[in-house]
């Protein structure tokens, strides 16, 4: 599909700053694109061609947005599917692909997914409201702790919790969820697979990210994980069944559990480019975003190894503080070697938001990692 320097058009749902980071490949390829953000700030809207501002989960925009592309695609789970099967059915071509997608976006379905192709991952079950969750736990069919998750609407740890008492219960949002087994791990992994049109697939190397103990939010990623060779194969092995069940075209993070027994067993899955996939800017021969770029435009994909360890440290916002965004003490961080900012060009900052995200090279991965550890302590994203 000829995409270079012609009127054909990329479609983008989402222009947050993942719609920024896929921008650079077609910047550099001079590929024309569209971009969809409900917001006028959004950090891709300077770098796409054409830019809408308008709603990602109302039918009428998102179809109206979508006539006329020749791909889609996206870099937000929460958009309108039933406009995206309509203009699939109208010939252009959307990829991930709506009935993926429509998986993807509620937890019950996806485990249910995992659980119908003998995917490996937590026992679980299904929940209309709270009041069935109390019922069972009433009735001796639930015991503490578990992990409730929103069947919707969940991301970057929001929709999700353990819960330890009935008292947690009650501050939790009602409706649809789902109950998960807790099953202690010993770390969390990702394994980023990406398939084009014609069937080709490549994979990265296995991930671990290690979390903020309150915000659930991912604090570092290390490339490559710090596993045995069992445990690396195992993860790469139930990525790419989890890709080929779901046959769906672009990135697919997998994100995976290495329990203490050494199990590995599927978390959940995001089909389109990942924050566990950062580090591929600085240190892969081919970043996840331009991956992305070449699958939906079933273009041969890139080589997926790394160049060099890498620890990716995100930027969010510090507790306390809210409003027009600092980087406190970012030139020191520039001055030390190996080190690469990536600024998304959000204006506002808020306790926990991501901001950006800061890429650590070495040849060791554990130097790398105390280097991040360094950067981590150094800036400070605060408001003024």
């Amino acid at each position: 599909m000829e995409f270079f320097s012609t009127t054909k058009t990329l479609g983008i749902l989402g222009g947050g700053q993942l719609g920024k980071m896929l921008l650079y490949t077609t910047r550099k390829w001079d590929i024309k694109t569209k971009v969809l953000d409900p917001s006028e700030s959004a950090p891709a809207r300077l770098a796409c061609d054409e830019f809408v501002m308008g709603s990602l989960t109302d039918f009428q925009t998102v179809y109206e947005f979508g006539k006329g592309l020749d791909v889609l695609t996206i870099e937000i789970e929460k958009v309108n599917v039933e406009a995206l099967e309509k203009l699939e059915k109208e010939g252009v071509k959307v990829y991930p692909q709506p009935h993926v997608l429509k998986t993807i976006q509620n937890k019950c379905l996806q485990k249910k997914f995992y659980r119908n192709h003998n995917i490996p991952t937590a026992s679980f079950d299904e929940f209309e409201n709270l009041d069935q969750v109390k019922e069972g736990i009433i009735k001796g069919e639930l015991s503490f702790p578990f992990v409730w998750k929103s069947a919707e609407m969940g991301y970057d740890g929001y929709g999700v919790s353990i819960i330890y008492s009935n008292k947690e219960i009650e501050g939790l949002n009602d409706g649809p969820c789902l109950i998960e087994e807790l099953v202690p791990f010993e770390k969390e992994l990702s394994v980023i697979v990406c398939r084009r049109p014609s069937g080709e697939t490549v994979h990265y190397p296995v991930v671990e990210s290690e979390f903020h103990p309150t915000a659930n939010q991912v604090e570092y990623v290390l490339c490559p994980a710090r596993l045995s060779e069992q445990a690396t194969n195992k993860a790469i092995e139930i990525a790419l069944q989890t890709a080929e069940a779901y046959g769906q075209i672009g990135l697919l993070a997998v994100e995976l559990f290495l329990t203490h027994e050494g199990e590995v067993f599927i978390n959940e899955v995001a089909p389109r480019p990942h924050n566990s996939g950062h580090f591929s800017i600085e240190a892969s021969y081919t970043c996840q975003f331009e991956q992305h770029i070449r699958a939906v435009l079933d273009l041969p994909l890139g080589k997926t190894e790394s160049k060099a360890s890498a620890v990716m440290v995100n930027l969010v916002g510090k507790e306390g503080h809210t409003g027009p965004v600092v980087y406190k003490n970012i030139d020191q961080i520039l001055a030390i070697e190996g080190v690469t900012p990536h600024i998304y060009g959000k204006k506002e900052t808020r306790p926990f938001r991501k901001m950006g995200h800061i890429t650590i090279i070495h040849h060791k991965i554990d130097t790398a990692r105390k280097m991040a550890k360094q950067v981590k302590e150094t800036l400070s994203v605060i408001s003024k």
